[in-house]
Protein backbone atom coordinates (compact mmCIF):
# COMPACT_ATOMS: atom_id res chain seq x y z
CA UNK A 1 0.00 0.00 0.00
CA UNK A 2 1.21 3.57 -0.62
CA UNK A 3 2.69 5.12 2.52
CA UNK A 4 0.43 8.17 2.16
CA UNK A 5 -2.68 5.93 2.37
CA UNK A 6 -1.53 3.97 5.44
CA UNK A 7 -0.28 7.13 7.13
CA UNK A 8 -3.73 8.64 6.66
CA UNK A 9 -5.33 5.70 8.46
CA UNK A 10 -2.91 6.03 11.38
CA UNK A 11 -3.21 9.81 11.65
CA UNK A 12 0.50 10.48 11.01
CA UNK A 13 2.47 11.92 8.11
CA UNK A 14 4.08 9.93 5.31
CA UNK A 15 7.51 10.89 6.63
CA UNK A 16 6.63 9.63 10.12
CA UNK A 17 5.42 6.31 8.69
CA UNK A 18 8.64 5.97 6.71
CA UNK A 19 10.63 6.39 9.93
CA UNK A 20 8.45 3.77 11.64
CA UNK A 21 9.07 1.29 8.81
CA UNK A 22 12.81 1.88 8.52
CA UNK A 23 13.77 2.80 12.08
CA UNK A 24 14.19 0.74 15.26
CA UNK A 25 11.22 -1.29 16.57
CA UNK A 26 8.65 0.75 18.47
CA UNK A 27 8.36 0.07 22.18
CA UNK A 28 5.33 2.25 22.99
CA UNK A 29 2.57 -0.29 23.58
CA UNK A 30 -0.16 2.34 23.74
CA UNK A 31 0.69 3.46 20.19
CA UNK A 32 1.02 -0.10 18.89
CA UNK A 33 -2.32 -1.05 20.47
CA UNK A 34 -4.03 1.99 18.93
CA UNK A 35 -2.68 1.19 15.45
CA UNK A 36 -3.63 -2.47 15.80
CA UNK A 37 -7.21 -1.40 16.55
CA UNK A 38 -7.31 1.10 13.66
CA UNK A 39 -6.03 -1.55 11.24
CA UNK A 40 -8.29 -4.23 12.78
CA UNK A 41 -5.44 -6.71 13.11
CA UNK A 42 -6.80 -9.97 14.60
CA UNK A 43 -5.61 -10.48 18.17
CA UNK A 44 -4.26 -13.90 17.19
CA UNK A 45 -1.45 -12.14 15.30
CA UNK A 46 -0.44 -9.73 18.07
CA UNK A 47 2.27 -10.35 20.66
CA UNK A 48 0.61 -7.96 23.13
CA UNK A 49 -2.88 -7.56 24.56
CA UNK A 50 -5.30 -4.89 23.37
CA UNK A 51 -6.86 -2.57 25.97
CA UNK A 52 -9.44 -4.41 28.05
CA UNK A 53 -8.21 -7.84 26.88
CA UNK A 54 -5.77 -10.20 28.57
CA UNK A 55 -2.82 -11.74 26.77
CA UNK A 56 -4.39 -15.11 27.53
CA UNK A 57 -7.39 -14.10 25.42
CA UNK A 58 -5.01 -13.27 22.63
CA UNK A 59 -3.31 -16.67 23.01
CA UNK A 60 -6.64 -18.49 22.87
CA UNK A 61 -7.60 -16.49 19.81
CA UNK A 62 -4.40 -17.60 18.12
CA UNK A 63 -5.11 -21.24 18.98
CA UNK A 64 -8.67 -21.00 17.68
CA UNK A 65 -7.41 -19.45 14.47
CA UNK A 66 -4.84 -22.20 14.00
CA UNK A 67 -7.35 -25.00 14.57
CA UNK A 68 -10.10 -23.59 12.38
CA UNK A 69 -10.62 -25.44 9.11
CA UNK A 70 -9.91 -23.35 6.00
CA UNK A 71 -12.95 -22.05 4.21
CA UNK A 72 -13.26 -22.40 0.47
CA UNK A 73 -15.64 -19.50 0.03
CA UNK A 74 -16.50 -17.92 -3.30
CA UNK A 75 -14.62 -14.78 -4.39
CA UNK A 76 -17.54 -12.63 -3.18
CA UNK A 77 -16.97 -13.81 0.41
CA UNK A 78 -13.42 -12.52 0.34
CA UNK A 79 -14.54 -9.26 -1.24
CA UNK A 80 -17.26 -8.77 1.38
CA UNK A 81 -14.68 -9.35 4.08
CA UNK A 82 -12.47 -6.74 2.40
CA UNK A 83 -15.34 -4.24 2.27
CA UNK A 84 -16.11 -4.93 5.93
CA UNK A 85 -12.47 -4.21 6.68
CA UNK A 86 -12.56 -0.91 4.79
CA UNK A 87 -15.77 0.06 6.61
CA UNK A 88 -14.05 -0.76 9.91
CA UNK A 89 -11.12 1.47 8.95
CA UNK A 90 -13.59 4.26 8.09
CA UNK A 91 -15.36 3.79 11.42
CA UNK A 92 -12.05 3.76 13.28
CA UNK A 93 -11.16 7.04 11.60
CA UNK A 94 -14.47 8.55 12.75
CA UNK A 95 -15.90 8.75 9.21
CA UNK A 96 -18.59 6.10 9.54
CA UNK A 97 -20.75 5.11 12.48
CA UNK A 98 -22.26 1.71 13.19
CA UNK A 99 -25.70 3.33 12.93
CA UNK A 100 -24.64 5.33 9.84
CA UNK A 101 -24.76 8.50 11.95
CA UNK A 102 -21.42 9.78 13.19
CA UNK A 103 -21.45 12.14 16.17
CA UNK A 104 -20.52 15.69 15.11
CA UNK A 105 -17.10 16.93 16.14
CA UNK A 106 -14.50 19.37 14.91
CA UNK A 107 -12.95 18.30 11.60
CA UNK A 108 -9.20 18.65 11.03
CA UNK A 109 -6.80 18.19 8.14
CA UNK A 110 -6.08 14.60 9.27
CA UNK A 111 -9.78 13.76 8.81
CA UNK A 112 -9.67 14.90 5.19
CA UNK A 113 -6.50 12.84 4.63
CA UNK A 114 -8.20 9.77 6.09
CA UNK A 115 -11.33 10.38 4.01
CA UNK A 116 -9.28 10.44 0.80
CA UNK A 117 -7.32 7.35 1.89
CA UNK A 118 -10.53 5.37 2.43
CA UNK A 119 -11.78 6.55 -0.97
CA UNK A 120 -8.64 5.14 -2.61
CA UNK A 121 -9.36 1.77 -1.02
CA UNK A 122 -12.91 1.77 -2.33
CA UNK A 123 -11.68 2.77 -5.81
CA UNK A 124 -9.27 -0.16 -5.89
CA UNK A 125 -12.15 -2.57 -5.16
CA UNK A 126 -14.25 -0.93 -7.88
CA UNK A 127 -11.50 -1.37 -10.50
CA UNK A 128 -11.13 -5.02 -9.61
CA UNK A 129 -14.62 -6.40 -9.19
CA UNK A 130 -17.17 -3.77 -10.22
CA UNK A 131 -19.74 -1.66 -8.45
CA UNK A 132 -22.47 -4.21 -7.78
CA UNK A 133 -20.86 -5.55 -4.64
CA UNK A 134 -19.48 -2.17 -3.62
CA UNK A 135 -22.41 0.19 -4.19
CA UNK A 136 -24.27 -0.18 -0.87
CA UNK A 137 -21.11 0.26 1.20
CA UNK A 138 -19.95 3.18 -0.94
CA UNK A 139 -23.34 4.91 -0.78
CA UNK A 140 -23.45 4.52 3.01
CA UNK A 141 -19.96 5.97 3.30
CA UNK A 142 -20.66 8.89 0.91
CA UNK A 143 -23.87 9.87 2.68
CA UNK A 144 -22.17 9.62 6.08
CA UNK A 145 -19.27 11.91 5.16
CA UNK A 146 -21.68 14.31 3.40
CA UNK A 147 -22.93 15.21 6.90
CA UNK A 148 -19.42 16.34 7.81
CA UNK A 149 -20.05 19.54 5.83
CA UNK A 150 -22.21 20.75 8.75
CA UNK A 151 -19.52 20.06 11.35
CA UNK A 152 -17.19 22.73 12.66
CA UNK A 153 -13.84 23.04 10.91
CA UNK A 154 -11.24 25.71 10.17
CA UNK A 155 -12.32 28.04 7.37
CA UNK A 156 -9.14 27.33 5.44
CA UNK A 157 -9.99 23.62 5.38
CA UNK A 158 -13.40 24.12 3.74
CA UNK A 159 -12.36 23.71 0.05
CA UNK A 160 -10.42 20.49 0.74
CA UNK A 161 -13.20 19.03 2.87
CA UNK A 162 -15.96 19.87 0.37
CA UNK A 163 -13.87 18.51 -2.54
CA UNK A 164 -13.26 15.24 -0.65
CA UNK A 165 -16.97 14.89 0.05
CA UNK A 166 -17.69 15.61 -3.64
CA UNK A 167 -15.26 12.86 -4.65
CA UNK A 168 -17.06 10.44 -2.32
CA UNK A 169 -20.43 11.26 -3.89
CA UNK A 170 -18.90 10.87 -7.35
CA UNK A 171 -17.58 7.40 -6.55
CA UNK A 172 -20.96 6.45 -5.06
CA UNK A 173 -22.59 7.56 -8.32
CA UNK A 174 -20.06 5.65 -10.41
CA UNK A 175 -20.56 2.40 -8.47
CA UNK A 176 -24.35 2.87 -8.73
CA UNK A 177 -24.01 3.24 -12.50
CA UNK A 178 -21.87 0.11 -12.67
CA UNK A 179 -24.46 -1.74 -10.58
CA UNK A 180 -27.25 -0.68 -12.95
CA UNK A 181 -28.90 1.61 -10.36
CA UNK A 182 -29.29 4.57 -12.66
CA UNK A 183 -31.62 6.72 -10.52
CA UNK A 184 -29.27 6.41 -7.56
CA UNK A 185 -26.31 7.24 -9.81
CA UNK A 186 -27.92 10.49 -10.92
CA UNK A 187 -28.73 11.45 -7.32
CA UNK A 188 -25.11 11.02 -6.25
CA UNK A 189 -23.74 12.73 -9.37
CA UNK A 190 -25.92 15.81 -8.79
CA UNK A 191 -24.88 16.06 -5.13
CA UNK A 192 -21.24 15.54 -6.07
CA UNK A 193 -21.26 18.17 -8.80
CA UNK A 194 -22.80 20.75 -6.47
CA UNK A 195 -20.16 20.06 -3.84
CA UNK A 196 -17.32 20.18 -6.40
CA UNK A 197 -18.45 23.56 -7.70
CA UNK A 198 -18.86 24.85 -4.13
CA UNK A 199 -15.27 23.80 -3.44
CA UNK A 200 -14.13 25.58 -6.60
CA UNK A 201 -12.83 22.25 -7.95
CA UNK A 202 -13.84 22.75 -11.57
CA UNK A 203 -11.90 19.73 -12.92
CA UNK A 204 -13.70 17.43 -10.46
CA UNK A 205 -17.06 18.88 -11.55
CA UNK A 206 -16.07 18.15 -15.17
CA UNK A 207 -15.13 14.60 -14.17
CA UNK A 208 -18.58 14.10 -12.66
CA UNK A 209 -20.14 15.36 -15.89
CA UNK A 210 -17.97 12.87 -17.78
CA UNK A 211 -19.40 10.09 -15.59
CA UNK A 212 -22.92 11.31 -16.32
CA UNK A 213 -22.08 11.18 -20.03
CA UNK A 214 -20.80 7.60 -19.64
CA UNK A 215 -24.13 6.71 -18.07
CA UNK A 216 -25.99 8.29 -20.99
CA UNK A 217 -23.77 6.42 -23.46
CA UNK A 218 -24.51 3.14 -21.72
CA UNK A 219 -28.23 3.89 -22.02
CA UNK A 220 -27.65 4.81 -25.70
CA UNK A 221 -28.62 8.45 -25.27
CA UNK A 222 -25.63 9.66 -27.24
CA UNK A 223 -26.96 13.11 -28.17
CA UNK A 224 -27.50 13.88 -24.49
CA UNK A 225 -24.06 12.43 -23.70
CA UNK A 226 -22.46 14.67 -26.31
CA UNK A 227 -24.19 17.77 -24.91
CA UNK A 228 -23.08 16.84 -21.38
CA UNK A 229 -19.45 16.43 -22.48
CA UNK A 230 -19.47 19.73 -24.37
CA UNK A 231 -20.85 21.45 -21.27
CA UNK A 232 -18.02 19.92 -19.23
CA UNK A 233 -15.50 21.34 -21.73
CA UNK A 234 -17.07 24.80 -21.48
CA UNK A 235 -17.19 24.57 -17.69
CA UNK A 236 -13.47 23.77 -17.46
CA UNK A 237 -12.18 26.88 -19.21
CA UNK A 238 -8.65 27.69 -18.04
CA UNK A 239 -8.79 24.88 -15.44
CA UNK A 240 -8.47 22.21 -18.13
CA UNK A 241 -5.47 19.88 -17.87
CA UNK A 242 -4.22 17.67 -20.72
CA UNK A 243 -5.49 14.44 -19.10
CA UNK A 244 -8.98 15.84 -18.46
CA UNK A 245 -9.14 17.23 -22.02
CA UNK A 246 -8.04 13.89 -23.48
CA UNK A 247 -10.60 12.04 -21.35
CA UNK A 248 -13.47 14.28 -22.45
CA UNK A 249 -12.51 14.31 -26.13
CA UNK A 250 -12.15 10.53 -26.20
CA UNK A 251 -15.66 10.11 -24.79
CA UNK A 252 -16.97 12.78 -27.17
CA UNK A 253 -15.50 10.84 -30.12
CA UNK A 254 -17.32 7.68 -29.01
CA UNK A 255 -20.71 9.43 -28.92
CA UNK A 256 -20.03 11.18 -32.24
CA UNK A 257 -19.24 7.83 -33.89
CA UNK A 258 -22.34 6.23 -32.38
CA UNK A 259 -24.39 9.02 -33.99
CA UNK A 260 -22.86 8.21 -37.40
CA UNK A 261 -20.42 11.10 -37.85
CA UNK A 262 -17.31 8.97 -38.18
CA UNK A 263 -15.04 11.59 -39.74
CA UNK A 264 -15.63 14.02 -36.87
CA UNK A 265 -15.11 11.17 -34.41
CA UNK A 266 -11.67 10.37 -35.86
CA UNK A 267 -10.72 14.06 -35.80
CA UNK A 268 -11.77 14.30 -32.14
CA UNK A 269 -9.72 11.20 -31.32
CA UNK A 270 -6.71 12.97 -32.79
CA UNK A 271 -7.29 15.88 -30.42
CA UNK A 272 -7.50 13.45 -27.51
CA UNK A 273 -4.21 11.82 -28.54
CA UNK A 274 -2.47 15.19 -28.83
CA UNK A 275 -3.50 16.08 -25.28
CA UNK A 276 -2.54 12.65 -23.97
CA UNK A 277 1.05 13.15 -25.12
CA UNK A 278 1.19 16.39 -23.10
CA UNK A 279 0.20 14.81 -19.79
CA UNK A 280 2.44 15.47 -16.80
CA UNK A 281 1.10 13.25 -14.02
CA UNK A 282 2.53 15.57 -11.33
CA UNK A 283 0.22 18.34 -12.55
CA UNK A 284 -2.93 16.25 -12.84
CA UNK A 285 -5.59 15.70 -10.14
CA UNK A 286 -5.03 12.57 -8.05
CA UNK A 287 -8.34 11.10 -9.19
CA UNK A 288 -7.11 11.15 -12.82
CA UNK A 289 -4.53 8.46 -12.03
CA UNK A 290 -6.81 5.81 -13.58
CA UNK A 291 -6.54 7.44 -17.01
CA UNK A 292 -3.81 5.75 -19.01
CA UNK A 293 -3.02 4.75 -22.57
CA UNK A 294 -5.37 1.79 -22.27
CA UNK A 295 -8.33 4.13 -21.66
CA UNK A 296 -7.39 6.20 -24.72
CA UNK A 297 -6.98 3.14 -26.96
CA UNK A 298 -10.34 1.80 -25.70
CA UNK A 299 -12.06 4.88 -27.13
CA UNK A 300 -10.31 4.28 -30.46
CA UNK A 301 -11.67 0.74 -30.34
CA UNK A 302 -15.22 1.98 -29.76
CA UNK A 303 -15.03 4.45 -32.64
CA UNK A 304 -13.63 1.90 -35.09
CA UNK A 305 -16.18 -0.74 -34.08
CA UNK A 306 -18.92 1.74 -34.94
CA UNK A 307 -17.20 2.44 -38.25
CA UNK A 308 -16.92 -1.31 -38.92
CA UNK A 309 -20.67 -1.74 -38.48
CA UNK A 310 -21.08 0.53 -41.52
CA UNK A 311 -17.90 -0.48 -43.38
CA UNK A 312 -16.39 -3.93 -42.73
CA UNK A 313 -13.01 -2.72 -44.00
CA UNK A 314 -12.59 -0.87 -40.68
CA UNK A 315 -12.96 -4.05 -38.60
CA UNK A 316 -9.26 -4.98 -38.61
CA UNK A 317 -8.45 -1.51 -37.22
CA UNK A 318 -11.06 -2.01 -34.50
CA UNK A 319 -9.42 -5.34 -33.56
CA UNK A 320 -5.97 -3.75 -33.43
CA UNK A 321 -7.03 -0.82 -31.23
CA UNK A 322 -8.87 -3.01 -28.73
CA UNK A 323 -5.95 -5.45 -28.51
CA UNK A 324 -3.64 -2.50 -27.83
CA UNK A 325 -6.03 -1.27 -25.11
CA UNK A 326 -6.08 -4.66 -23.37
CA UNK A 327 -2.28 -4.88 -23.51
CA UNK A 328 -1.97 -1.39 -21.96
CA UNK A 329 -4.23 -1.95 -18.95
CA UNK A 330 -2.56 -2.73 -15.65
CA UNK A 331 -3.31 -5.96 -13.77
CA UNK A 332 -5.40 -4.13 -11.15
CA UNK A 333 -7.81 -2.75 -13.74
CA UNK A 334 -9.77 -5.97 -14.11
CA UNK A 335 -13.11 -4.47 -15.12
CA UNK A 336 -11.68 -2.33 -17.94
CA UNK A 337 -9.82 -5.37 -19.27
CA UNK A 338 -13.01 -7.46 -19.30
CA UNK A 339 -15.01 -4.65 -20.94
CA UNK A 340 -12.43 -4.40 -23.69
CA UNK A 341 -12.36 -8.16 -24.16
CA UNK A 342 -16.09 -7.84 -24.86
CA UNK A 343 -15.19 -5.15 -27.42
CA UNK A 344 -12.56 -7.44 -28.94
CA UNK A 345 -15.13 -10.21 -29.31
CA UNK A 346 -17.43 -7.79 -31.17
CA UNK A 347 -14.59 -6.56 -33.38
CA UNK A 348 -13.59 -10.12 -34.31
CA UNK A 349 -17.15 -10.97 -35.31
CA UNK A 350 -17.19 -7.81 -37.47
CA UNK A 351 -13.82 -8.81 -38.96
CA UNK A 352 -15.21 -12.22 -40.07
CA UNK A 353 -13.16 -14.10 -37.48
CA UNK A 354 -15.95 -16.02 -35.70
CA UNK A 355 -13.66 -18.76 -34.30
CA UNK A 356 -11.42 -16.23 -32.56
CA UNK A 357 -14.47 -14.25 -31.46
CA UNK A 358 -15.99 -17.33 -29.84
CA UNK A 359 -12.75 -18.12 -28.00
CA UNK A 360 -12.67 -14.60 -26.55
CA UNK A 361 -16.43 -14.60 -25.92
CA UNK A 362 -16.32 -17.86 -23.97
CA UNK A 363 -13.57 -16.47 -21.76
CA UNK A 364 -15.50 -13.23 -21.24
CA UNK A 365 -18.61 -15.16 -20.16
CA UNK A 366 -16.56 -16.94 -17.49
CA UNK A 367 -14.79 -13.79 -16.27
CA UNK A 368 -17.98 -11.71 -16.15
CA UNK A 369 -19.58 -14.22 -13.78
CA UNK A 370 -16.89 -13.42 -11.21
CA UNK A 371 -17.65 -9.69 -11.40
CA UNK A 372 -20.45 -7.67 -9.82
CA UNK A 373 -20.81 -5.22 -12.69
CA UNK A 374 -24.20 -4.88 -14.37
CA UNK A 375 -22.48 -2.75 -16.98
CA UNK A 376 -20.22 -5.66 -17.94
CA UNK A 377 -23.19 -8.03 -18.12
CA UNK A 378 -25.11 -5.61 -20.36
CA UNK A 379 -22.12 -5.33 -22.70
CA UNK A 380 -21.77 -9.12 -22.86
CA UNK A 381 -25.44 -9.50 -23.77
CA UNK A 382 -25.05 -6.83 -26.47
CA UNK A 383 -22.59 -9.09 -28.29
CA UNK A 384 -25.67 -10.54 -30.00
CA UNK A 385 -25.90 -7.61 -32.41
CA UNK A 386 -22.45 -8.22 -33.92
CA UNK A 387 -22.64 -11.99 -34.36
CA UNK A 388 -25.74 -11.89 -36.59
CA UNK A 389 -23.92 -12.56 -39.88
CA UNK A 390 -22.37 -15.75 -38.44
CA UNK A 391 -25.49 -17.35 -36.96
CA UNK A 392 -25.42 -20.12 -39.59
CA UNK A 393 -22.46 -21.63 -37.71
CA UNK A 394 -23.68 -24.09 -35.04
CA UNK A 395 -21.11 -22.84 -32.51
CA UNK A 396 -22.28 -19.25 -32.97
CA UNK A 397 -25.92 -20.31 -32.67
CA UNK A 398 -25.11 -21.97 -29.35
CA UNK A 399 -23.18 -18.91 -28.16
CA UNK A 400 -26.17 -16.73 -29.10
CA UNK A 401 -28.45 -19.04 -27.11
CA UNK A 402 -26.21 -18.68 -24.03
CA UNK A 403 -26.24 -14.88 -24.41
CA UNK A 404 -30.04 -14.88 -24.68
CA UNK A 405 -30.25 -16.93 -21.48
CA UNK A 406 -27.86 -14.50 -19.76
CA UNK A 407 -30.06 -11.57 -20.93
CA UNK A 408 -33.15 -13.24 -19.46
CA UNK A 409 -31.45 -13.70 -16.09
CA UNK A 410 -30.14 -10.12 -16.09
CA UNK A 411 -33.53 -8.58 -16.96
Amino acid sequence: MPQTVVAGWLGITQAQLSRVENGPPLVHLDRLAHWAQVLHIPEAYLWFALPGRSHRASESGRAASASAAPRSGAPDEGRRALLAGIAAVAAGAGLLGSTEIVQPRRVGAADVTRLNAVLELYRSVDYECGGGLLYREMARFAESVYRMLDWSHPTGLTPRLVAAVAAARHLAGWTALDAGRHDDAQRHFVAGERAALTAGDVPLAAMIRYSQAKQLQHLRHNRDALATLQLAHAQLGSHATPAVKALLWGAEAASTAALGDHQSAVTTLGKASDQFERINSDREPDWMSFYDRGELFAQYGRVYRDRARRDSRQASEAVRWVQDAIAAFGPANVRSTVLNEVGLCSALFLADEPEQALAIGTRVLERSQAMSSKRVIDRVVNLRRDLAQHRELPEVTEFDRVLAARAAVAA
